[in-house]
């Protein structure tokens, strides 16, 4: 019988307990292991039954127990004390507090997952939880920040195997009254509700609100009586249904999310989409700007890429949401008409190629691309996911070379305190400042004044807790499968407390290569069994629910661990989350990672292992491919590629193999100078110190603040005055420069090629023929460098030519530069578009070569 009206209903507190819902309703709970006891002593079971999630827990305590805690002076202190430090977190100045003359307002934040906890179950895995992360860090750091999403009403799937090892998927639905979110309400108490186009459909979405420290997290949600049964299922799941589904969400959380910002009294300066799913917030920023302020389609882009970042985390062109003519056609019939847009324009914006007037039967609109042109900074996550970003996107830019390609990179992070086990926590909260995991200034490298002893007993405490989590999980997922308890003595005695433990914890994608361990069974049993020196490992991870080929590396793991040799040291853990990731980071000695070079993007659960002490053995991809020292961890092969992918297979299979039996575990099983595996010890201090500093979710949002949230935020002040004078007077140069281009040419240059000394100053003469341009519109750059044996200068030097004089459109331009390296070294000249308002000025793709 379904109800006739639905209300919720809240667990009734005494008064004087009433701050236990203020603090559960704040998600810093999660990071905070204080908060964690405090609802620990309410009821310890109840916490485990509500799998930690201290909103559901409170409606499961009676009222006697409420009464009898109210009367418990040790914890009513304990819980002023929770709820005194809470308030002190949100309202004490922190870093960003400290930059006086920051021109930042407040940050909008799109990303259509979010992992903050297990408690808010809105993500599928590294792209949510890095956007969790990044929240966090900006609480802890004070930045001004919003987030905005989407609340799925089944969320991500929940996985159980069967018993043939193949992945079942269950969507249990989410009761969004019993998880840490308000609903936002507006006149009169009522919800507060958007409204968006869905192909010609009125779509209500009502508003969420999750606290993330100081943090505030909007979350639309569909499931409203205003809605057909189609609208309704718009934010049934993450990552489900087909092409349109996905469509609709993306419109929802990008048009939606603009309109839901302003509804619920947020007004952002600078606005980030966290991959190209949230891209339409772009356009419904320009809709606004043609409707209320009568500009053209052209000069709001220019007001709006002022203030836009683009965050791509694909590494292949595969993974980027691609929809049809038809499709975009369908959705974004009325868009045009508010905005006097052709069809074509539209698709232009999302078209890698120009597209005819008449338009192209195949056109495809891509999001990473609308993404790019309507962001005016643009990143990609670790250095060399740069690079790959430079190339995969390097068509939009096709005059430029690749290495100047506008995007950048901000390496990701993780926050600190979320993923930081209680054996760290303890040994570290000794030696660092108070406050140290939020104020983002921990010198890590202290870690070398730890005793061994000290460090390595912590270790073994972690490696502990991982394997009677393992006993206990495994016996679970066993007796849910149907074997009687009465078979399964024997997981009691799975794993060792003290053998070498290696993680592998990963989404299941065929480039992850979940299985390459499996490539020499029996030399993997060898160095499994070994009597002296056993090695185990623990593997979790989910595969997409369409991904067969993801399915069948998880049955292939699951096989070869049932069978009875192996079953002792080789363990898949079901139903990865975030609970199992933290037990995983926490306590394994290895941190495993063989994705194939150069597809891992970045790759941040490696780092959360880092923090905890265990020690990365990966291939040189992603943010393991800027941080590998040679000490600090190992690298499977070297930077080689390769264009047979099962050679490459074979060769870093073996090359794995290598490393455990000649390196890693003979180092770790070291005992010949006492019981602490010094060698051991010491290459984790030396992971610990090199890489703690670098992999904080707070050195991260510091970057993004610093690199590109000011920079946008100050540059939206200067383009939007008055009226968006400059947004309009950008669009008219830009427009005006693109039909002049042409008549740009270097008729001639001058310049001495005799032998040089290293530091020998040489001029360099050009005379360019600007056309209908002045000196103002343009740049003319001397590039200088050692000229490599393709002839290309290596690492060039640039230098501006300044004009000498002008006759008739040409004009004489000159330059110095100074021999900077012995070797072979040359000189090159192009000419730039120039303006005091553009972000970059390679951005236009106009290039002119001498």
């Amino acid at each position: 019988m379904k109800a006739l009206r639905s209300f919720a209903v809240r667990a009734a507190l005494p008064d004087e307990l009433g701050v236990l819902a203020t603090i559960a309703l704040n998600v810093r709970w999660s990071w905070y292991p204080p908060a964690v006891d405090l609802f620990r002593w309410i009821d310890g079971d109840a916490w485990e039954r509500a799998e930690h999630d201290p909103m559901k827990m409170l409606g499961l305590i009676t009222h006697e127990r409420y009464e009898e805690l109210a009367e418990d002076g040790p914890f009513m202190s304990f819980l002023a004390q929770v709820e005194d430090d809470l308030q002190r977190y949100i309202e004490e100045p922190r870093w960003f507090q400290s930059r006086e003359k920051s021109p930042l307002k407040q940050v909008g934040y799109f990303s259509p997952e979010f992992g903050v906890s297990e408690a808010l179950p809105i993500y599928s895995g590294g792209l949510g939880v890095l956007a969790g992360d990044h929240l966090k860090a900006a609480s802890d750091l004070g930045v001004p920040l919003v987030g905005v999403g989407l609340l799925y009403r089944q969320g991500y799937f929940r996985q159980s195997l069967n018993a043939d090892g193949w992945q079942q998927e269950r969507y249990p639905d989410l009761d969004p009254h019993a998880m840490p979110l308000s609903l936002m309400t507006g006149i009169d108490d009522a919800p507060l509700k958007i409204e968006v186009d869905q192909a010609g459909q009125r779509c209500v979405a009502q508003l969420w609100r999750a606290q993330i420290g100081r943090v505030d997290l909007i979350l639309m949600d569909c499931d409203v009586e205003e809605n057909s049964e189609d609208e309704r299922k718009i934010t049934d799941r993450l990552y489900g249904g087909g092409t349109e589904h996905r469509l609709r969400q993306e419109i929802l959380l990008g048009i939606g999310g603009v309109r839901a910002l302003e509804a619920a009294g947020y007004s952002p300066d600078v606005f980030h989409s966290n991959e190209g799913h949230a891209g339409f917030l772009g356009l419904e920023r320009i809709r606004r700007l043609v409707a209320d302020h009568g500009m053209s389609f052209a000069q709001a882009i220019e007001a709006v890429r002022a203030a836009t970042i683009f965050t791509t985390h694909t590494p292949v062109p595969a993974g980027i949401d691609v929809y049809e003519a038809e499709l975009m056609e369908k959705y974004f019939d009325n868009y045009l008409k508010e905005c006097d847009l052709t069809f074509q324009e539209l698709m232009q914006l999302g078209s890698a190629t120009p597209i005819p007037e008449e338009g192209l039967p195949d056109a495809k609109f891509n999001m990473a691309v609308m993404g790019l042109r309507l962001a005016g900074r643009s990143n990609a996550v670790s250095k060399l996911h740069g690079e790959v970003s430079r190339a995969i996107f390097s068509g939009l830019w096709p005059e430029i070379p690749r290495d100047e390609v506008p995007i950048g990179s901000i390496t990701n992070g993780v926050h600190t305190s979320t993923w930081l086990g209680p054996e760290m926590w303890e040994l570290l909260e000794r030696r660092f400042s108070p406050g140290w995991t939020e104020t983002g200034s921990t010198k890590w490298t202290k870690i070398k004044e730890v005793p061994d002893a000290e460090l390595w007993r912590a270790r073994e405490r972690a490696r502990e807790r991982l394997v009677y989590a393992v006993r206990e999980k495994k016996r679970e997922q066993l007796m849910n499968r149907g074997i009687p308890e009465s078979e399964l003595g024997w997981t009691d005695e799975i794993f060792d407390p003290t053998a070498l433990t290696i993680g592998f914890a990963r989404r299941f994608a065929q480039y992850k290569r979940g299985t390459l361990i499996l490539s020499d069974i029996e030399r993997l049993k060898r160095i499994l069994l070994s009597p002296d020196r056993p090695v185990q490992f623990v593997i979790a991870g989910k595969a997409h629910p369409l991904d067969d080929g993801g399915k069948e590396m998880i049955r292939n793991l699951v096989h070869f661990a049932a069978g009875p040799e192996v079953r002792y040291r080789f363990a898949f853990i079901e139903d990865y989350d975030m609970e199992i990731a933290r037990l995983l980071c926490q306590g394994a000695d290895v941190w495993l990672n063989n994705p194939r070079r150069p597809l891992e993007a970045c790759g941040t659960s490696g780092m959360k292992a880092a923090l905890n002490g265990a020690i990365n053995c990966s291939v040189l991809d992603g943010w393991w491919d800027e941080c590998y020292d040679g000490n600090n961890g190992w690298a499977i092969g070297t930077v080689e590629n390769y264009t047979d992918p099962e050679l490459q297979d074979r060769v870093e299979a073996s090359a794995l193999y290598d490393l455990l039996e000649r390196d890693i575990v003979p180092r770790f099983y070291d005992r010949s100078e006492g019981p602490v595996p010094r060698r051991w010890v010491e290459r984790m201090k030396s992971s610990i110190g090199s890489l703690g500093g670098f992999v904080t979710a707070d050195r991260m949002v510091r970057d993004y603040t610093e690199k590109l949230y000011e920079p946008a935020a100050e540059q939206e002040q200067v383009i939007c005055a008055d009226d968006y004078a400059r947004a309009k007077a950008l669009a008219e140069w830009k427009a005006r420069l693109a039909e002049a281009w042409e008549g740009i040419a270097i008729m001639d240059v001058e310049g001495d090629v005799k032998a040089a000394e290293v530091g020998e100053d040489r001029m360099v003469g050009a005379v360019i023929r600007l056309g209908s341009l002045s000196t103002d519109d343009i740049a003319v750059q001397l590039a200088h460098g050692r000229v490599g044996a393709s002839g290309e200068i290596v690492d060039p030097h640039l230098t501006e030519m300044t004009a000498d004089h002008c006759v008739d459109g040409t004009c004489v331009y000159r330059g110095k530069f100074t021999t900077a390296d012995p070797g072979l070294y040359g000189f090159a000249l192009r000419v730039i578009p120039s303006h005091p308002d553009l972000t970059n000025p390679l951005d236009l793709g106009l290039l002119a070569w001498a």
